[in-house]
């Protein structure tokens, strides 16, 4: 989130970048107003206090001397207990404004990058870059979901009835393409990137949904546990960046990277009618995530070498994508610049997103609490936090078969992927 002081002292700059994302300036509006009252009513709060504390004071004074003092410090003690109680009723009511006003600030949105272009929706993101070319092929291309049933690798029907629509039940050569993809992704961000692997839980509480920006805003997005304050994650960033909330880190230990495979669970509410064939948006997929924890003076930097690191896994891959810079209409709430990798899909003759890389800047790490502490200062400052997929697992499972599709319908195997296919076992016909 934004500080509140900063909104208070730049709410023209605040409203500016509120509209370049396509966004109403109304909340603002209502900070605006409600941040008045708070000020009021505190300054209303300190000057009974005040007298409070003056008339207290003559009080004990008036008690220590004659009778005269005394009978003086009656009205006075009567007056002060009338004040006491407006003490009381004011700071119930500076409380629930208070309230409303934090509200106000968790819900306004990370302010967006300059270098960001102003646009209403993905169709105005620009193009950086492109890697690779399209591959030629001598047939008409299938889509994933046609070479799935046709080689009997993805069942849809099965999954509906264990689950409902938008799951996938992988066999066979997919669930075993998607377990050597999430391998060596992690194998690639670990030994190569230098990440440092780590596992976290799949379901996490209300705190750290709160802290990555999930909550309060996007809670209709969320599978909820009943009865329990905990919700499944809709991506590893929620766990991993909560890994060091309420942390002060050394700066010496900065960058600090992380990499994880999970399960994702995402409702996808606003969803309906989008992308309903396939494997392309479902309630349950797998991704690795790479996290960074970095210094302000950095993380700009770091957001490229994050994109770096996810352009490196469909290079390996040899798979055709193009780097697009999201627009203002389009960005993430917390974040202030992300850039999407969308990988060619031949089948379904369109780029599709795999990855987004994301610079939050301070706004996570006010959120959770995190902090470091700068060589020679005792003053701690907040983190850059930044987050992208490296990769979204079942996407590039999808553009491996529809990109690595056979004339005679099977289904090649990149060539960084194959030790993960050779047997390690051998079955031993002796026992």
């Amino acid at each position: 989130m934004l500080e509140l002081r900063f909104i208070r002292e730049n709410i023209d700059l605040v409203k500016e970048k509120t509209v370049r994302r396509g966004m109403e300036t109304t909340l603002l509006d209502k900070f605006i107003l409600i941040d008045q009252q708070r000020l009021t009513l505190l300054g209303e709060v300190e000057g009974l206090k005040n007298k409070r504390n003056t008339t207290s004071a003559e009080i004990a004074v008036l008690k220590r001397g004659n009778d005269s003092d005394r009978e003086k410090a009656e009205p006075l003690i009567d007056e002060m207990k009338k004040t006491s109680t407006r003490i009381k009723e004011l700071d119930i009511e500076l409380a629930t404004i208070q309230e409303q006003l934090q509200e106000i600030v968790m819900a306004i949105p990370n302010l967006c990058d300059d270098a960001v272009p102003v646009g209403q929706n993905e169709e105005d993101n620009i193009e950086l870059k492109k890697w690779g070319e399209k591959p030629v092929f001598s047939f008409s291309p299938k889509t994933h979901w046609e070479l799935a049933e046709q080689l009997d690798i993805v069942d849809f029907e099965t999954a509906a009835k264990l689950s409902g629509a938008r799951f996938a039940l992988l066999k066979g050569f997919a669930s075993k393409l998607e377990r050597a993809l999430t391998n060596f992704m992690l194998d690639l961000h670990t030994e190569r990137h230098g990440y440092k692997e780590v596992l976290p839980p799949f379901m996490v509480n209300s705190a750290s949904m709160t802290a990555t920006g999930q909550l309060p805003k996007f809670a209709e997005d969320l599978f909820k546990i009943k009865d329990w304050d905990l919700y499944l994650i809709p991506t590893a960033e929620v766990p991993v960046t909560n890994i060091h909330r309420d942390e002060t880190l050394n700066e010496d230990d900065l960058p600090i990277k992380y990499t994880a495979y999970t399960p994702c669970f995402r409702s996808e509410a606003g969803s309906h009618g989008r992308d309903t064939r396939g494997l392309i948006r479902q309630h349950q997929f797998d991704k690795v995530e790479l996290v960074k924890f970095t210094t302000p003076e950095t993380s700009s930097d770091e957001l490229e070498s994050l994109l770096n690191d996810a352009e490196t896994v469909l290079q390996m891959l040899g798979l055709h994508y193009r780097v697009v810079t999201l627009c203002t209409g389009d960005l993430g709430f917390s974040s202030t610049k992300t850039y999407d990798i969308e990988v060619w899909l031949p089948g379904q003759d369109c780029y599709r997103e795999i990855s987004s890389c994301s610079n939050f800047l301070d706004f996570q790490a006010r959120r959770g609490g995190i902090r470091y502490r700068p060589n020679g200062q005792k003053k701690s400052r907040l983190v850059h936090t930044l987050n992208g997929s490296g990769l979204a697992v079942g996407r590039t499972l999808l553009a491996i078969m529809e990109n690595y599709q056979q004339e005679d319908g099977t289904i090649a195997l990149p060539e960084v992927l194959q030790p993960y296919f050779s047997p390690r076992f051998k079955h031993d016909p002796e026992g």
